[in-house]
């Protein structure tokens, strides 16, 4: 599709604005469900040990939280609109079932999160330490509750469940209190939220060991007596923190992720088989670390390969060497024949025949490759940091310090990786069918081009689409300028005149 029939049709540019504002939202989601928890951990080993250093890292990560947090709100309200208008026609069709987890999020998750975070702000020194403790706890759940409910709806479009067609409203709607219960227990949203809130701690510890051994090392090199020392008392311990919370993630998002994959290969295998590059159905399959083309839907080649590692494609599918995976070509024949069978897709898309079933496979298979190979950054920093601060040591080398910093975004762009592998190889579909009801002939799903508006003409939506997009740059330029103001000032002690245990610490506050 070239730049100017792309740019005048509806579903293409309905399809980039949303990507554009999902991406960017998604930026500061991870950061705001891990940080909050880390935040609320700090704050309890400061309220059970009194170490002043644990109180100025609550303050000052929970400063950083703040700004974050705020940035996130605003960008997810567009969410919301684009709902009901440039995909009317998907709210109208799935609305029933896709609103509610929504509706529920809003209505329990958010205003737990955002009531006890004000309580949180303006608690210092108002609240007693106990409730003020417990008002952060109550935000770190609440942004985990947020993340359940918001993939809940994201998971159902990957696997509908718990769901019957309505042939008199043309819609599809929850069946009962039961298949509610079979949305949020839908196996998909299993392995999706607890990947995505184990990569979100990752991404959170990261972080902050980051900018803590930035700053430990600064302070040992260029700050003298009074620098180490406050490397040793202040920034080591955090540091430590922060990798050993580092590595533990890391082990479970490696787990998950791998579970969550073979989930997805069960129910969605076109996008697991066109992200890993697997043409043609096969056993002991390598994986493939390079690919240039796209997988054909017939047996007339394969795309141009660089470097294979035997049987690993194999194991991640089937936990076997010598395990089956079905290729893109069959399971572009299979999907054909399955839905040429089924009554409802032929009575509103016609021939399964005219359509190409594969999604974008560079985006697919590439997204795929940078999520683990961005995250590899962040083992390396775990490995490293904590060798460099063994048996009390304070580190003072540059290296390592920048390496930190460097190290900081690479988990945020691989867990933005991980969201447009989900959510591209998905395509052509906004509603996967759930192929074991296709083969009964029941099931329901939607084409990504059914569920665009039909009211909103394409100019607008490029409209709104530019106008998105410089306000997001705008708010990414605000974003990043506010955080490393902040983290650029560390930590100053506030409480010098006061005691460990004093409660009369002042609120956070921002100066400009």
């Amino acid at each position: 599709m070239t730049l100017v029939p792309a740019a005048l049709d509806a579903v293409a540019v309905g399809r980039w604005q949303f990507g554009i504002t999902t991406v960017y939202h998604f930026l500061l989601v991870p950061l705001t469900i891990g940080l909050s928890l880390l935040v609320a951990i700090m704050q309890t080993i400061w309220h059970r040990t009194g170490k002043d250093a644990w109180l100025q890292a609550t303050r000052f990560f929970g400063k950083l939280l703040l700004i974050n947090f705020a940035l996130g709100v605003a960008t997810g309200i567009v969410q919301e609109f684009q709902f009901g208008m440039n995909w009317s026609e998907y709210s109208r069709y799935v609305g029933d079932i896709f609103g509610a987890p929504l509706a529920v999020e809003a209505l329990l998750a958010f205003f737990l999160e955002s009531t006890f975070l004000g309580l949180w702000i303006f608690g210092w020194g108002r609240l007693s330490k106990g409730w003020h403790l417990a008002c952060i706890w109550f935000v770190a759940i609440g942004t985990m509750l947020s993340a359940l409910w918001i993939l809940a709806a994201n998971s159902w479009m990957q696997h509908p469940v718990g769901t019957v067609y309505n042939a008199e409203t043309g819609r599809a709607e929850l069946d009962g209190v039961g298949g509610f219960l079979e949305v949020i227990t839908n196996s998909v949203l299993v392995w999706e939220f607890t990947h995505v809130i184990v990569s979100a701690w990752l991404i959170a510890a990261t972080f902050v060991a980051g900018i803590s051994i930035w700053w430990m090392t600064r302070a040992a090199r260029e700050g003298g007596k009074a620098g180490h020392a406050e490397a040793q008392e202040t920034w080591r311990p955090v540091a430590v923190f922060g990798l050993v919370i580092m590595l533990v993630s890391g082990v479970l998002t490696i787990g998950t992720g791998h579970i969550q994959g073979q989930e997805v290969a069960r129910v969605q295998p076109m996008k697991m088989a066109a992200a890993d590059g697997v043409c043609v159905s096969d056993t002991e399959v390598a994986m493939t670390v390079a690919q240039f083309g796209s997988c054909p839907t017939d047996d007339s080649g394969e795309p141009t390969k660089f470097i294979e590692i035997p049987y690993v494609s194999s194991i991640l599918f089937t936990n076997d060497p010598h395990g089956e995976i079905q290729g893109v070509a069959d399971i572009q024949r299979d999907l054909v024949d399955t839905l040429n069978a089924n009554p409802d897709f032929v009575a509103k898309y016609g021939d399964a025949a005219d359509y190409d079933f594969r999604p974008p496979q560079t985006v697919t298979f590439w997204s795929f490759r940078l999520m683990i190979g961005l995250g590899a950054f962040a083992a390396v920093l775990a490995a490293w940091g904590l060798w460099a601060v063994r048996r009390g040591r304070v580190p003072t080398d540059r290296k390592l310090g920048t390496f930190a910093l460097i190290t900081v975004p690479t988990p945020f762009i691989a867990a933005s990786m991980g969201w447009i592998l989900t959510e591209m190889g998905r395509q052509p579909w906004v509603v996967v069918p759930n192929l074991e009801d296709l083969a009964s002939g029941g099931s329901v799903f939607m084409l990504t081009q059914a569920g665009i508006s039909t009211a909103v003409p394409a100019g607008q939506v490029l409209a709104t689409l530019i106008v998105f997009t410089l306000l997001y740059l705008a708010l990414a330029v605000v974003w990043i300028g506010l955080m490393r103001r902040y983290a650029r000032e560390g930590i100053h002690s506030s409480t010098a005149d006061t005691t460990p245990d004093d409660e009369s610490v002042g609120a956070l506050s921002f100066g400009y």
